[in-house]
């Protein structure tokens, strides 16, 4: 029985952002934690890849820098209602396009050369708490942990055998990569296209590198109450590449699920807390990288400090989440998912055309920086005069 002070379970970016904090808040312990990752690196992790310069900034700040290739996006274009309005950044960039088997590959080699464990190769096929920690079957052998994270993704066997419930939203995702077609945006912007009401979620092109080639990645994110399935989103993304001159059968398609963020969910019991897409991630728009590396820093700082105190009921996780800028910015999103996605869906889409300070206090988040006084004033008066519509709209006043 291998015994360690923390076992991480996935070797993502929770996963590993998690042990980088944790062992930067308690150095004495880097060489007690263990990262457990069932692939072999470099592994494949299908995703859009657009990762907000805010991680970055998060890794930066502990001396963590991830250089692998990437397109720069300096912005933003969101499409709906037969208009596009970009939203731009020049002096600055908000973020970047990685592929993730470069890039997780990359975090990972940080932790490494920082005296932590990363075991890839290894599953984790079984969890059962024990006196005074927990133990995990793996296929490298049986380990005994102080504490446990599950940062073991949208399928966590971690959340299973804890039995947290599987969540009310979860989304699927297909995505291509193709060559750039007349009628593109600009390749340093994201587009979001939300057209097609039929769809709660969107379509996106995001610029890419694959192999050193500029390609787009396009997809399709779909969003659905489990009680209501969405239909297949091979024909929504067959449709938007025929728009483009495309044919989906030339390319090889890949499909994902990602799971959203609950706000009543504690992810935690005694010696075992959840990060990461295991936890939730946004919604609304199924942003992950950055929300993981910020899960990864709040996990770890708050793992350094229970270790301290010998207090691992972890019963005040979820407060812990809720107090930071990422559970803040989740927990918002999903209260606001009936207006991004239900019946005042064609009124928001009309505010977010009309006011691009909106936008842009979204495109401020997005990369880490200061929100731009002016522009959070203009959405501010711009918001409640919309408000003000709708409700007159329906008979009712501020």
């Amino acid at each position: 029985m291998e015994r360690v002070e923390v076992a991480i379970v996935g070797g993502g970016p929770a996963g590993i952002a998690t042990a980088l904090f944790l062992a930067h808040a308690a150095p004495e312990l880097r060489a007690r934690i263990l990262v457990l990752e069932k692939e072999r690196y470099p592994r494949e992790k299908f995703c859009a890849g657009a990762i907000g310069a805010r991680a970055d900034k998060l890794l930066g700040s502990i001396g963590v820098v991830v250089d692998v290739p990437s397109v720069p996006i300096h912005g933003v274009a969101f499409r709906a209602m037969g208009r596009t309005v970009p939203v731009r950044d020049d002096e600055r960039v908000v973020g970047r396009v990685v592929r993730r088997i470069e890039f997780d590959h990359a975090l990972a080699e940080q932790a490494v050369r920082r005296g932590i464990r990363v075991r890839d190769g290894v599953a984790v096929t079984g969890l059962r708490l024990v006196a005074g920690g927990v133990e995990l079957a793996t296929s490298g052998g049986p380990i005994r942990a102080q504490a446990v994270v599950g940062a073991d993704g949208v399928t966590s066997i971690v959340r299973r055998a804890l039995g947290v419930p599987p969540g009310r939203y979860r989304a699927q995702a297909l995505e291509v990569d193709t060559e750039p077609v007349d009628g593109d945006v600009a390749r340093e912007l994201l587009l979001f296209d939300v057209s097609d009401r039929n769809l709660s979620g969107y379509y996106w092109d995001f610029p890419t590198l694959v192999d050193g080639r500029p390609l787009v990645c396009r997809g399709i994110y779909a969003l659905r109450d489990q009680a209501a399935p969405v239909g297949e989103i091979q024909e929504l993304l067959e449709a938007q590449l025929a728009a483009r001159g495309l044919d989906l059968r030339g390319y090889r398609k890949k499909r994902y699920a990602e799971r959203g963020f609950e706000r009543h969910e504690a992810y935690a019991r005694p010696h075992v807390l959840l990060a990461g897409e295991a936890a939730g991630i946004d919604p609304v728009t199924g942003e992950g990288i950055a929300q993981a590396v910020q899960y990864g820093a709040v996990a770890g700082r708050y793992l350094a400090n229970k270790l301290r105190e010998r207090d691992l009921r972890f019963d005040d996780w979820r407060a812990e989440i809720r107090s930071t800028m990422v559970g803040r910015d989740l927990y918002v999103r999903t209260l606001g998912l009936p207006l991004f996605y239900g019946s005042r869906r064609p009124a928001i889409e009309r505010f977010l055309l009309d006011t691009p300070d909106f936008v842009r206090v979204g495109l401020q988040h997005f990369a880490g920086t200061r929100w731009s006084r002016g522009a959070l004033l203009r959405a501010a008066k711009n918001a409640l005069l919309y408000t003000a519509r709708s409700l007159a709209a329906d008979g009712l006043t501020l």
